[in-house]
């Protein structure tokens, strides 16, 4: 092993590296800082591990992640997109960072990592070609960050990561992610589930391992506004009686690729648009892998909420997923059958 001072703060799941991240700048802030208005306690280059990269969200009653949103963020990475028609959808609120109110510039990473070039290839498509010719290259990175958007005057959405760089080590795939700047509470939460589940995604497509996940914050902070919600949240698991839920995200399959991946946009698309609806015997005969079966499922469970004024089908609850469940049911506590408990 490394000596300590070499090695990141190191998780089995993300759940345990957010509560640990949250504890360290609310007890021992670094520095006070005031940006474009935010003011926030920070703590700086600050680095961790998570060994189990798929388990990628915190289970916390008082922080209900929303799950469809993580998903449909990392596909609209995933399918190259800046619209603000499909990821406001799922997010409104992330209008707030658009210039123009149609689309999304640092925050549109896909741009960045699925746009083909002039000869009609991904940078994402060249990072797997290089680790396919070279498995020991130290060469397999994802620039997102572009100097020129600081050249834009008033800009609201520059991009928080630096750049992702794949390493395939004795067959397993290790991601490592550099971001100029996290917001602990809010923004490290999507940011940890997109990348792991790209991350994931091109494990399948290499027909490798899947290794561990390294995250490095330049700025690492918690902003005011957000400071009492933290620190409510920091006393759940220090409850009498608190067990935290035992609910591991599924497995991708080796079936996973890029192709699947834009058959199911074409069924979110559907559902988001409100074209259709899926019973779960309809979800189930979709001729998509039961990995991605799920993700199509909680796109119609979201078009329930969003399109219906009535409770989400306990149907479709029964089959999903449990963890997928877990948070539905606490994300949406109103939107429950009676006999779903939350």
């Amino acid at each position: 092993m490394p000596p300590a001072l070499l090695t990141p703060a190191t998780f089995e799941s993300f759940h345990n590296a957010y509560l640990a991240i949250l504890e360290a700048i609310t007890t021992a802030p670094e520095y006070r800082t005031s940006s474009r208005g935010n003011d926030s306690a920070e703590i700086t280059n600050t680095s961790f591990r998570l060994t189990d990269p798929r388990q990628r969200l915190p289970f916390l009653e008082r922080r209900a992640v929303n799950v469809v949103y993580n998903i449909a963020e990392a596909l609209w990475y995933a399918a190259g997109r800046e619209d603000l028609d499909m990821i406001g959808y799922y997010a409104p609120g992330m209008g707030a960072y658009s210039a123009d109110g149609k689309v999304l510039t640092g925050t549109a990473y896909g741009t960045k990592l699925f746009t083909p070039d002039r000869e009609g290839v991904t940078p994402w498509a060249r990072v797997l070609e290089l680790l396919r010719a070279d498995p020991d290259t130290k060469r397999a990175v994802l620039a997102i960050y572009r100097a020129e958007e600081l050249a834009v005057p008033d800009n609201p959405d520059v991009s928080c990561t630096l750049a992702a760089q794949f390493l395939l080590r004795q067959g397993r795939l290790h991601l490592t992610c550099y971001m100029r700047g996290n917001d602990a509470y809010m923004g490290m939460v999507s940011d940890v589930f997109a990348f792991t589940f790209l991350q994931e995604v091109a494990a399948r497509e290499l027909g490798v391992e899947l290794g561990h996940y390294t995250h490095h914050v330049g700025s690492m902070h918690v902003n005011d506004r957000d400071a009492k919600t933290v620190r409510r949240l920091l006393n759940e698991p220090r409850t009498p009686g608190y067990v935290r839920p035992g609910l591991p995200l599924a497995v991708m399959g080796a079936d996973t690729s890029m192709a699947v991946i834009a058959q199911v946009l074409e069924y979110e698309e559907a559902l988001r648009t409100d074209r259709t609806g899926y019973t779960p015997a309809q979800v189930a005969a979709l001729p998509l892998p039961a990995y991605w079966q799920q993700i199509v499922l909680l796109f119609e469970v979201y078009r329930q909420i969003k399109h219906t004024d009535a409770p989400v089908g306990a149907d479709h609850l029964e089959v999903l997923d449990p963890a997928y469940r877990w948070l539905i049911a606490r994300r949406w506590k109103n939107r429950m059958p009676a006999q779903v408990a939350a």
